[in-house]
């Protein structure tokens, strides 16, 4: 059997990279495998049995995570995952009548010493998803149950906001040597904390006036922007999730302005707005390519100066 020459090698990382990756997708698909086993089982099992299963498998994921390093981030995940549903089912069984922000919020506490100890992605990105879930709930909560954006929920979503850009700072590049967090960690608290900033921004501009939100959002992202075109918090993916955002915001905008003053042809103004959108799209990657140029010119003088 011949081989091509013309075929690509061997990523290096691979035999590293494979193993881990199939170690972690086998235990997300455990623990999710264990919540939906208990949910068949639900009539069959009375509730001794299925609080001791689910605290069985978070007090031997855990100890497995403790005892065996090299299996650390897949069995902590696994842990992360019954403590969720643990949680879930004491909520279903006692009807305690708390809200479900409050149950996202204390699994997110209690796992914090799991991530911490694991000090892997695997742990914290999950992690930064129950946070952010918490947060959103929360905003739902204290917004009297509405979705909407209305002037009198600014304090609310200003707190949401400045929740979720701590989660990010926490996460981020600058913290790394204390959570052990990387660099997919903090990528999805950003994304995650943008898509709920420009939600509740877009929303506040469906409003006459428009409301408060929408430009506190863009002067949002403005801020954080300039904070990632730094070198300690400068990524590639995190800037354009940034950036991408504030398209979203200005391409409504844009809408809102057309569509706003009636008559006038709908067609050129869906042709005008579909322009608009594309100018700033390439714009906005055109700036993005020559920052991550210029930043990967800066390393290596960086790195022989020193």
């Amino acid at each position: 059997m011949q081989l091509n020459p013309n075929a690509l090698p061997q990523p290096s990382t691979l035999p590293v990279g494979l193993p881990r990756g199939v170690a972690v997708l086998a235990a997300a698909l455990g623990g999710l495998g264990v919540v939906m086993w208990i949910a068949a089982n639900w009539a069959s099992m009375g509730r001794v049995g299925h609080f001791a299963l689910l605290q069985g498998l978070v007090l031997v994921m855990g100890v497995g995570a403790a005892l065996k390093p090299a299996a650390r981030a897949p069995l902590g995940l696994l842990a992360l995952l019954g403590v969720g549903a643990l949680f879930a089912y004491f909520g279903q069984t006692y009807q305690t009548g708390a809200d479900p922000w409050q149950l996202f919020a204390l699994w997110a506490v209690l796992a914090l010493p799991l991530c911490w100890g694991a000090r892997s992605d695997v742990l914290w990105a999950p992690w930064a998803l129950v946070v952010v879930t918490a947060i959103s709930l929360w905003t739902h909560t204290y917004s009297g149950h509405r979705w909407g954006v209305e002037a009198d929920q600014l304090r609310v979503h200003l707190a949401a906001w400045t929740a979720g850009l701590a989660l990010v700072a926490v996460l981020s590049p600058a913290t790394s040597r204390v959570t052990g967090a990387g660099v997919w960690s903090f990528r999805t608290a950003v994304t995650l904390t943008v898509a709920a900033i420009t939600l509740t921004a877009i929303g506040g501009l469906f409003h006459k006036p428009v409301q408060a939100q929408y430009v506190l959002g863009l002067l949002v992202f403005a801020v954080g922007l300039a904070l990632l075109n730094t070198r300690a918090w400068f990524d590639i993916f995190a800037i354009s999730a940034v950036a991408l955002g504030v398209i979203a915001l200005l391409a409504v905008g844009v809408a809102r302005v057309l569509f706003d003053n009636g008559g006038g042809d709908w067609v050129g103004k869906l042709m005008l707005m579909g322009l608009i959108a594309a100018g700033l799209l390439a714009s906005t990657v055109s700036g993005i390519l020559h920052l991550a140029r210029r930043h990967a010119a800066a390393t290596p003088a960086t790195g022989e100066a020193a």
